[in-house]
């Protein structure tokens, strides 16, 4: 991949449609007049005068509460350094995505024009009252040890800076896992740790605190070891002085015999013969980016006994402080705790280091393609997608905030709170990380029948460069050679296939073979020789038949030819597996309660109630892949028989009473209107009799195409929700037809889809 291509495509993702990554959107009703005068004057008064007799309704009144301000100076932005405020900010605005996706917390990016260390303070000390807490951001040593020690000596909420503490506090659990493994003790071990920056100190602080003993540790910077002889140590690296050796001991002799290495520095300053001379059962944490100190192969080529860590994500064990500050703060948060102190990072290193320790869940094995994935040296620290986490972290973090005496706000009821936690994130955000996690996995092949088109060429591009699919592209080379020269996308290796123009003899022998082929499938539907060759030269034929004869492992197709030319080859070459009586489809909806599946969206006009609740199975079967539980609604405008003879109602009705009396045990329900479904307390209500009492259903199931088709459009559009989908479901072999002007995200999204079926 070319850093051309990388360029571009970051620049465009970050300036395409709003500028930025991130928006602020209004909460409340403010639909009409009333709703503006509650809202602001004159309603607003009220809270304000609650406010001003006590200040802490102000969590009770403003989006305080749930606020955190992500501040820097720009001073040392990832690997960039000292590059300014102003560019530093798309980093301080990805910082803040993190936080809402994986903890549901809102976040104000404030990037501040000063070096000077009283000034910074100064500033956020005085923009106290509007945040429930504050995360330090790239901010260059040693001033970022100083401006923390001073903030949260002098505000009254949780202020943390994450470069320092983030890699600390997971590399600190998976260390703690590391040692149990080896049956090593914290107190004996010998520790080696090449970097003396901010995060190199806390990690440190973090092992001390852990029972790592001071004069069992050895820290280098650039310049050698930190020696009480020398007289150029700044910040705070004379904090781990270790004199028991000569001050030019080199980094190779400190480590014959060491027990761990903790790499916080630059890459590839380890070599094979250091680490061969390294204690057995070492344990090496190479966390330099986006080059570890020593890569993963040669660490393991030379010493097989070895638990190594990076902070890469294609390496096992990642150290990735993803797992760490957006749930650290949702507890401190939650609490209202007045700081963030040692116990409450201890209390999230012992959390996640316990949590790796238990049977992992189907999703994380589903998106690692490892159904044996458990403790051990190669799972010491638990994986981004694990959606216990939040339920895990952050109520470790609560209860330590509790103990230490910080909690303004108590946590009572600890089963209602992890309940809570659980709902304010769906698992949306979930299954696009989960489902390209699991495609990357086994790469397979999947055909693009419409390469002509600029949005799948750049689809294209993406799933090749995140090595999410293996591409080929059916269409007219010319074509799409002068689109790639036009856009400069780059496609390095991907074959291209004209079936209008076999190139090669060999090609011109597949158009044969597949013609033969399909002669024999469609002999009796009145289909001549001729017909098949010619039938043969259509992309979507011949991309069905690469599939057949498993020279593709899947295919996309749709984007440029109307929804039935697409799925029609697919049906006469492939067909429905066996059992199935009608192939249908799904749309996934991203809504804020977690993801809605709709069906049958795209193929069946007319169903009888048996088709429904087959249908329902297949949508059933997708749904659980996903380790989601369904809980179905099969909708339409009648409630439990208060229409008697309307057809919908009496199809659906007699639908649900199939799936009753087939699945007894399901959480499905019917017929319903969609409010019904999707209001829990308005059907505990007025039908708590109903299966789905007490439940949001996730999967809606429509009385006819219309309908389906109507709902996902019209909620995509006029909600704008995102969209994944049409989901083909039932046939024998993964194909997929997209909508008409669907997004490069979306066809990516159904490329990892459909890889991710070819595995199985």
């Amino acid at each position: 991949m070319k850093k051309k291509s990388l360029k571009e495509e970051a620049l465009y993702y970050h300036q395409k449609g709003r500028p930025g990554k991130i928006e602020v959107i209004p909460t409340k009703e403010t639909a009409n007049q009333r709703d503006l005068s509650l809202a602001y004057s004159p309603g607003v008064a009220e809270p304000c005068l609650a406010i001003e007799k006590d200040v802490n309704d102000a969590y009770k009144y403003t989006a305080k509460g749930n606020l955190v301000a992500v501040i820097s100076n720009g001073t040392a932005v990832l690997g960039l350094g000292d590059i300014g405020p102003e560019a530093g900010k798309p980093v301080m605005e990805g910082k803040g995505l993190l936080f809402k996706i994986y903890a549901d917390i809102d976040c104000f990016d404030l990037e501040l024009n000063t070096k000077d260390v009283d000034e910074f303070v100064r500033t956020v000390k005085i923009l106290e009252p509007t945040f429930g807490g504050v995360n330090l951001e790239d901010i260059s040593a040693p001033a970022c040890f100083e401006i923390e020690e001073r903030l949260k000596e002098e505000l009254n909420i949780p202020v943390m800076h994450d470069d320092q503490h983030g890699t600390a506090i997971i590399s600190g659990a998976a260390l703690m896992n590391a040692l149990e493994l080896v049956e090593k003790d914290f107190s004996k071990v010998r520790i080696v740790v090449s970097g003396a920056g901010a995060s190199a100190i806390s990690c440190t602080r973090i092992y001390v605190a852990l029972g790592a003993r001071k004069e069992n540790i050895f820290m280098y910077d650039s310049k050698g070891l930190i020696h009480p002889d020398r007289n150029n140590l700044d910040g705070k690296k004379s904090e781990f002085v270790n004199g028991s050796v000569p001050a030019d001991t080199s980094l190779a002799e400190i480590l014959k015999g060491a027990d761990v290495f903790i790499g916080l520095s630059k890459g590839n300053v380890l070599d094979q013969d250091m680490v061969r001379g390294m204690a057995k059962d070492c344990i090496i944490f190479a966390m330099a980016n986006p080059d570890p100190e020593i890569r993963y192969e040669l660490a393991k080529e030379a010493r097989p006994d070895c638990i190594m860590a990076t902070g890469r994500s294609d390496y096992p064990n990642q150290v990735n402080n993803v797992l760490g500050f957006p749930f650290i703060f949702r507890g401190a948060l939650d609490v209202r705790a007045s700081g963030i102190n040692e116990a409450m990072k201890l209390a999230a290193v012992h959390a996640l280091a316990d949590l790796a320790k238990k049977p992992v869940p189907d999703i994380v094995d589903m998106a690692y393609g490892n159904s044996s994935l458990r403790f051990g040296k190669d799972y010491i620290i638990p994986k981004p997608v694990d959606p216990r986490l939040i339920t895990t972290v952050a109520p470790a973090v609560a209860k330590a905030a509790m103990d230490s005496g910080l909690a303004k706000y108590p946590i009572t009821d600890w089963e209602a709170y992890k309940e809570e936690l659980s709902k304010r994130l769906g698992q949306d955000n979930i299954i696009s990380k989960v489902v390209e996690t699991k495609a990357r996995q086994d790469l397979k092949r999947v055909v693009f029948v419409d390469a002509e088109n600029v949005s799948v060429l750049k689809a294209a591009q993406i799933v090749l460069e995140d090595k999410i699919a293996h591409p080929i592209l059916l269409g007219n080379r010319d074509k799409i050679f002068s689109i790639l020269e036009e856009l400069r996308i780059e496609l390095p290796g991907v074959r291209i296939i004209d079936p209008q123009k076999p190139i090669s003899r060999e090609e011109e022998i597949k158009h044969i073979e597949y013609s033969e082929i399909f002669i024999n499938k469609r002999k009796r539907k009145g289909i001549t020789a001729l017909e098949a060759e010619d039938i043969m030269r259509s992309r979507s034929y011949y991309g069905a038949m690469m599939v057949e004869t498993e020279d593709a492992d899947a295919m996309i197709g749709g984007l440029a030819k109307k929804y039935p030319y697409t799925i029609r080859p697919a049906l006469q070459i492939i067909g429905p597996r066996e059992g199935v009586k009608k192939v249908a489809s799904m749309h996934i909806l991203m809504t804020r309660f977690g993801p809605l599946f709709l069906a049958d969206t795209t193929i069946n006009h007319h169903l009888t109630s048996e088709d429904i609740a087959d249908i329902t199975e297949l949508v059933a079967e997708s749904v659980r892949k996903f380790n989601i539980d369904p809980k179905i609604a099969l909708i339409t405008y009648s409630n439990f028989g208060s229409v008697p003879h309307g057809e919908s109602a009496v199809l659906m009705r007699k639908a649900t009473s199939i799936l009753h009396e087939r699945h007894p045990d399901w959480v499905v329900d019917g017929e319903m209107q969609a409010h019904m479904a999707l209001n829990p307390e308005i059907l505990d209500e007025f039908y708590p009799f109903s299966r789905l009492a007490g439940h949001r259903a996730n999967v809606l199931i429509f009385p006819t195409l219309s309908s389906a088709n109507i709902a996902y459009n019209l909620l995509s559009e006029a909600a704008e929700l995102e969209i994944m989908g049409p989901i083909l479901l039932g046939l024998k072999k993964p194909v997929h037809v997209l909508q008409l002007g669907a997004t490069v995200r979306q066809i990516v999204d159904m490329v990892a889809i459909a890889a991710v079926e070819a595995q199985g």
